[in-house]
């Protein structure tokens, strides 16, 4: 359906998700509503405090920087759903019920109708497996970006585990970097609510593809 954006090395997309780290921590953080800015962000990743900053706002860019280490650190190691778990870990530590887990309650997506079902891990293996089979990397990183968030395996934190899931495929195969600018967070949410839904990915692949699929061009 869709073709890759970028052809990059390895190195050169790792290069990449360095010299974006800042952005990328920032609009993850946006997305999930932390009342930040970017000289925030900036100044909480150098380690310097921020004054009449929420905790859990700090909380979630620190734990963000760490999982997107972890990410950059391991990622020669093999997509599967303990690496999933891994991200999640980071991305939730001290700040869900309990994180790097599948979840096993119920939970609720608020403002939308559809309930998610409990994780099944054969089930959720299954469908990794399937995704990942995809041939196309940016498509597969799409998929599983929206299949992660809809399918909410964790109690907390699914957005940013799927985004940086996402991104272990696009990186991996030199595809560039998914994120979300915050000038289209809201179009992206209104879309997200539409999947949520429906499960129509229809609704949401292109806008994705087009607008939050970042690279560099390489003079060949």
């Amino acid at each position: 359906m869709f073709k890759d954006k970028y052809d990059l090395t390895l190195e050169q997309n790792v290069f990449l998700a360095k010299k974006l780290i800042v952005e990328n921590i920032y609009n993850s953080a946006r997305l999930e509503g932390c009342n930040v800015t970017f000289p925030d962000t900036k100044t909480i990743l150098d380690g310097i405090s921020v004054a009449n900053l929420k905790m859990r706002d700090v909380e979630v860019i620190l734990n963000l920087r760490d999982a997107w280490k972890y990410l950059i650190d391991n990622i020669a190691k093999p997509f599967d759903l303990d690496f999933i778990c891994k991200i999640n870990y980071f991305v939730s530590r001290n700040e869900s019920l309990e994180w790097g887990v599948l979840r096993n309650g119920n939970v609720s997506i608020s403002g939308v109708d559809y309930i998610p079902i409990i994780p099944n891990k054969e089930n959720i293996i299954d469908s990794i497996d399937k995704i990942l089979n995809i041939e196309n990397a940016t498509e597969r990183a799409i998929r599983y970006f929206l299949w992660g968030m809809r399918s909410q395996l964790f109690w907390d934190g699914n957005k940013r585990t799927s985004m940086l899931c996402a991104n272990k495929i696009l990186i991996s195969e030199g595809k560039g970097i998914l994120s979300i600018p915050e000038k289209h967070i809201r179009e992206f949410n209104i879309r997200l609510s539409e999947f949520y839904n429906t499960n129509d990915y229809s609704k949401i692949d292109k806008f994705i593809y087009d607008n939050c699929i970042h690279g560099l061009i390489i003079q060949k």
